[in-house]
């Protein structure tokens, strides 16, 4: 038997299986040192990066092919939507002011920060405008396994879980309010810009809820097992290939559904279970994905502004989270002062806030782009670390 040349469907199974296998070993060497396993698992990434572009000289192939981006699609949808069971009508009543003033005073301070510092530094409007609103995004893959490994049951690890969940909706109309100004500003295609927010925005609250009623109904009346695993699997597997479909956030789509799921089934937990039975191995493909998304080219020229952005976007969400838990009435001793440093972990929602700043303004797109990636790979080195600190403090 003659071994032939190993086709691309094979180097991707391949792949996989290698990725599967280091996250063995990455959970293993987490559990002896103080280092998170999405930390190590994006380093991964980042290392696969520089052999790809710096050894083998391919700067613009990327990893698994088209296989990538649907793996990192479902995955972030699969995170979304156990976020979105987080918000269940109990827990609403509860914390749901909290959450609310919260992530408000950390997105606005994090947002004024960044955009304001960067202006200053004589940045144009159009970078300055752009990574403040990609600024408001966070991470919910990241938070929600740091949270998870914590293994905190007080009330603010359902706080942040909350703040989480709501997050990129706030980033979404953000980042389609800074489009449409900086259109107007521009080219005037403002008006543009405002209708793509509002049908991204509107568009996955339907179809969050045209996919999340008929799931609720469905759970509980199946037999537990396999039969409910399926229907968890053809959820999700919808929602990611309709939202991507109709141009709506995937995520925003994942949550209504999650939220729609939790407080109207009553056998909500049979979906939610499965789901966090399979969720692990998306999210290894994800990180490593992330950190092997870095282009190496770029990263002599973007410099000054990825510094400039980490340090911006760290204190204003510092600063943010000060203010909120400030304006907490009453006081909430249990919230500790520095949690919005939990919320710097930054990944797929900016980076693909990031690609439609640089369709919308070519000249400066590759800054851009370049400030958003590289500093997404800090965050997710470093921001899982943080959220540690934060909820055992």
């Amino acid at each position: 038997m003659i071994i032939g040349e190993m086709s691309a469907n094979t180097q991707n199974l391949l792949l996989l299986g290698i990725l599967l296998s280091v996250s063995i070993l990455a959970d293993a060497v987490a559990r002896r040192t103080a280092l998170p396993r999405i930390s190590l698992l994006v380093l991964v990434g980042v290392g696969y990066a520089v052999v790809q572009q710096a050894v083998l000289g391919q700067p613009h192939a990327r990893p698994l092919g088209g296989l990538g981006e649907p793996l990192i699609n479902v995955a972030l949808v699969m995170v979304a939507f156990l976020l979105g069971g987080e918000l269940t009508r109990e827990r609403l009543r509860s914390t749901g002011a909290v959450i609310v003033v919260l992530s408000l005073a950390v997105i606005g301070v994090g947002a004024l920060t960044v955009g304001g510092g960067l202006t200053l530094l004589g940045y144009p409007p159009a970078v300055a405008i752009s990574l403040a609103a990609i600024s408001v995004a966070t991470d919910p893959a990241a938070v929600s396994e740091a949270v998870g490994a914590s293994g905190d049951e007080r009330p603010r690890r359902r706080i942040l879980l909350g703040i989480v969940a709501i997050d990129d909706a706030w980033g979404i109309i953000v980042f389609g309010l800074a489009m449409a100004g900086l259109g107007w500003l521009g080219s005037g295609d403002g008006a543009q810009a405002l209708v793509h927010a509002v049908w991204e925005l509107g568009g996955a609250l339907v179809l969050g809820l045209v996919l999340g009623l008929p799931a609720a109904w469905l759970t509980g009346r199946l037999q537990p097992g396999e039969p409910t695993l399926v229907e968890a699997l053809a959820l999700i597997l919808l929602m990611a290939a309709l939202s991507t479909w109709l141009n709506v956030s995937p995520l925003l789509t994942a949550m209504v559904a999650g939220f729609v799921v939790v407080n109207v089934s009553p056998h909500h937990e049979y979906s939610f279970t499965e789901i966090e039975h399979i969720e692990w191995p998306f999210l290894v493909f994800f990180f490593v994905l992330s950190g092997a998304s870095v282009d190496l080219a770029y990263m002599g020229t973007a410099t000054g502004l990825i510094l400039a952005y980490i340090a911006l976007r760290s204190l204003g969400r510092y600063l943010g989270g000060q203010l909120g838990v400030r304006m907490l009435r009453p006081p909430r001793p249990d919230v500790p002062h520095n949690l919005g440093l939990a919320l710097t972990p930054q990944a797929g929602v900016a980076m693909g806030m990031a690609l439609l700043a640089a369709e919308h303004f070519p000249e400066q797109g590759k800054l851009i782009l370049a400030a958003a990636v590289t500093s997404t790979i800090a965050f997710e080195l470093v921001g899982p670390w943080l959220v540690s600190r934060v909820i055992r403090t």
